[in-house]
């Protein structure tokens, strides 16, 4: 969720340049990829209070809607590890150009610059409310209470802990997923430095891929928890981003090939997202291949999205503004989420005021992540890196330091 940047100018696109390629810092199908993922996210957080609270909203509707609009969570979050794993690797290529040169304390320093600020701060946050009782938030002695929850985000086991011991408060249990992508990239560099070569990241990279499915069949993971939240379960994902950006990189694409990549790449999209109830009848759910499919297809159209340089129409606009800030709304949304829904409780929970209740997340959220990244994230990110011993050809490639 914690994609370092959205910019694809300089070396990334190689010698593709002119009519097809343009030099803005942002990439619109990426911001919209992440966009629509974040939404999916909130829509399935409401969704899990409202039948949590026995509020039959559903009845009546398609069950294609249903699952369409509110339970595509976590199909949501593997889009997320595709993106992050096409961005950093597609940034640390244009900063150290090849492994072998790859500046292992400048990656973890640019990681920490990203990331610490804001998870330190809704850590912080979440403790004080665990302390003072607040519903929602308070951390359950089955599961170790505020100390041991700590250390699992701290070590990056929170998706292990809730496996092992049940969940988590919700605040708490979104960061199973960056425990996922940081564990992977907590070793990313030191063995890209090992092997030095790219071309022997690959097969490794391939293994990630074919193990994502088998972690998360039931007769290889029989915990079902486990089955969501593993590291090997959701770093498929990851490693097929890499892979792209490798693909990609210094390559143009001809029109003829960047349409058949976006083509496909939304095809499988839609097929996954809005025709899941038949990807389970073939089978895809119980194999694990649907997430990789769905990887896949991320990866397809990123690729056609950089090499093309296509522009999104103003409609997208709001989503576009979403998925640059998709970082900080998916750590600070659940926070709207309990607030809003503690408030659609008072009212007795009214059928008439499910739809406000989602419209109204999806705005709170919104406005608390841009707030949040704005007034706080953003800035403490580049000071940490101005006040870094980072040489200036470092941070140079590092902007623009935005998610």
């Amino acid at each position: 969720m914690q994609e370092e940047t959205g910019s694809t100018s300089g070396t990334m696109l190689g010698d593709f340049s002119g009519a097809t390629a343009r030099s803005w810092d942002r990439v619109d199908g990426i911001d919209l990829l992440r966009g629509l993922s974040i939404f999916f996210v909130l829509m399935n957080h409401v969704n899990m209070r409202l039948l949590g609270a026995r509020v039959p909203y559903t009845h009546g509707l398609p069950t294609q809607l249903t699952d369409t609009l509110v339970w595509n969570g976590q199909f949501a979050v593997q889009m997320f590890f595709v993106i992050s794993g096409y961005l950093i690797t597609s940034t640390s290529m244009r900063r150290w150009k090849g492994p072998e040169t790859l500046e292992v304390r400048a990656f973890y320093l640019l990681r920490f610059a990203r990331i610490a600020p804001l998870m330190i701060l809704v850590l912080l946050l979440l403790s004080v409310l665990h302390l003072v009782h607040v519903p929602g938030y308070v951390v359950s002695p089955k599961t170790g209470g505020l100390p041991r929850a700590l250390l699992a985000a701290a070590t990056l086991h929170i998706g292990y802990l809730e496996a092992t011991r049940g969940y988590l408060p919700g605040n708490w249990d979104i960061l199973w997923s960056l425990s996922v992508e940081e564990m992977f990239y907590l070793f990313f560099p030191v063995v890209a430095r090992v092997l030095r070569r790219q071309w022997l990241l690959v097969p490794l990279l391939i293994c990630f891929v074919v193990a994502g499915p088998f972690a998360r069949m039931k007769g290889f993971n029989p915990n079902p928890v486990w089955r969501e939240y593993s590291y090997l379960g959701g770093m498929d994902g990851i490693a097929l981003g890499c892979l792209t950006a490798m693909f990609l990189a210094n390559k143009h694409l001809s029109r003829p090939w960047i349409y058949v990549c976006g083509a496909i790449g939304a095809a499988v999209l839609v097929f996954n997202l809005g025709f899941s109830v038949e990807a389970l009848k073939l089978g895809l759910g119980r194999s694990g291949l649907d997430f990789t499919m769905l990887g896949g297809g991320v990866a397809l159209v990123i690729a056609a999205a950089t090499q093309s340089g296509w522009r999104a129409p103003r409609v997208l606009a709001p989503l576009l503004l979403v998925g640059q800030r998709s970082y900080e709304i998916y750590l600070t949304h659940m926070f709207a989420v309990v607030a809003l829904f503690a408030v659609f409780v008072a009212v007795g929970k009214p059928m008439a005021g499910v739809p406000v209740l989602f419209v109204a997340v999806l705005v709170t959220a919104a406005v608390l992540g841009w707030g949040v990244a704005i007034l706080y994230a953003e800035p403490m990110n580049r000071a940490i890196r101005r006040r870094s011993a980072l040489d200036k050809a470092s941070l140079a490639a590092a902007v623009p330091a935005v998610d």
